[in-house]
């Protein structure tokens, strides 16, 4: 598969084979990921949270209690001032998600300098290879912080391993000392860089990188547009349509003109498996998250549903977001969940599904 990372002026985006995955335009920029000073608005313990003056017209969320055991923070009060991160950007009436668990992501490693755990990605398979990553990254963190060992980490040596976490320890010092400086609410302290954070997830799946065009060029531009589609043909002659809910996302095959030739079964499977391409392109490009339930053509056989389920997967192994493939309900929808982060993408200022 040949990846290009395409950073111009103005917008950034990614294609794997001629296929547009992401785009990143500059006048839609979130800041989902950036690090800034917050300070505590308002406590509410009967809800575990506070609300956070982040210098934006609506607070963010911060949950009192974080999701890591190892956190080493220390309590929240009323007035405080603090070091935060943007971990969801707003959706809808929901203002900013944010931590205190800071993360720096490095292409071999995420540094957590607020953390003590140290981990390895799910994606490194092999037993032998996990221990021996954990093993490199308690004795370069040595109880100062906390490391998580990216995929990409197997494919290079202690070295570059070690120079790179110091190289975020340094950038965490650096952060924390212009949080010292103090400064008003909203304050960032370090940028989210959309192609830099690129590069760095997309490191293990290997890239070509075009780093400066004057802007999108006519084949981005117009699979930008079909982005802002509701149905989208299958080069069989199917189609999907993508209707987005406000708990979900409903994606729809259908046959439409296809299976002019073979068994009707044959067909449905054919069709299917093209669509589970489309999804993943167009799920990856929209940056659609939460629960998604994909209704597929009714399949007989089991043997059938399992290739498609295999197929999805497969599909969507190259996306940097966390994606489950739950499998089949009872109803013979497949239901699937993607992590939220950053905004959906929106096209000439409206819904890409023209709500």
């Amino acid at each position: 598969m040949k990846r290009l990372i395409i950073s111009g002026s103005g917008f950034c985006a990614v294609t794997e084979d001629g296929i547009l995955v992401e785009y990143f335009p500059a006048e839609q920029a979130d800041e989902c990921g950036n690090i800034l000073l917050g300070r505590v608005d308002r406590m509410m313990p009967g809800m575990k949270c506070a609300f956070v003056d982040i210098g934006r017209k609506r607070n963010g969320f911060l949950p009192l209690d974080e999701e890591s055991a190892t956190f080493t923070g220390k309590p929240v009060h009323s007035g405080d001032k603090m070091i935060m991160q943007i971990k969801k950007e707003e959706t809808g009436e929901k203002g900013v998600f944010l931590t205190r668990d800071i993360s720096l992501p490095g292409r071999f490693v995420i540094l957590m300098p607020m953390n003590r755990y140290i981990g390895v990605s799910g994606r490194v398979r092999n037993e032998e290879t996990r221990r021996a990553l954990k093993n490199i990254g308690e004795e370069i963190a040595n109880g100062k912080y906390g490391l998580i060992l990216r995929n990409a980490a197997s494919e290079t040596d202690e070295e570059e391993i070690r120079a790179e976490a110091g190289r975020l320890f340094g950038e965490w010092l650096i952060i924390r000392n212009k949080a010292l400086e103090g400064g008003s609410p909203g304050r960032i302290l370090r940028s989210f860089d959309p192609a830099s954070q690129l590069r760095e997830d997309y490191t293990a799946g290997g890239y070509e990188e075009v780093k400066e065009t004057k802007g999108p060029d006519a084949e981005i531009l117009a699979q930008l547009k079909l982005a802002a589609e509701k149905k989208l043909r299958l080069p069989g002659g199917g189609n999907i349509v993508i209707d987005r809910c406000e708990a979900m996302t409903v994606i729809d095959v259908n046959s439409a003109s296809s299976g002019t030739g073979g068994t009707k079964d044959k067909n449905i499977l054919q069709t299917n498996l093209e669509a589970c391409k489309l999804i993943a392109d167009q799920v990856r490009l929209r940056n659609l998250a939460g629960i998604i339930m994909i209704d597929f053509i009714d399949m007989k056989e089991e043997t059938d549903q399992s290739l498609v389920e295999e197929q999805l997967k497969n599909c969507f192994a190259c996306d940097r977001v966390k994606t489950v493939i739950h499998g089949w309900t009872r109803l013979g929808i497949m239901e699937m969940t993607r992590k939220r982060n950053r905004q959906e993408l929106v096209i000439d200022g409206e819904n890409p599904y023209g709500e």
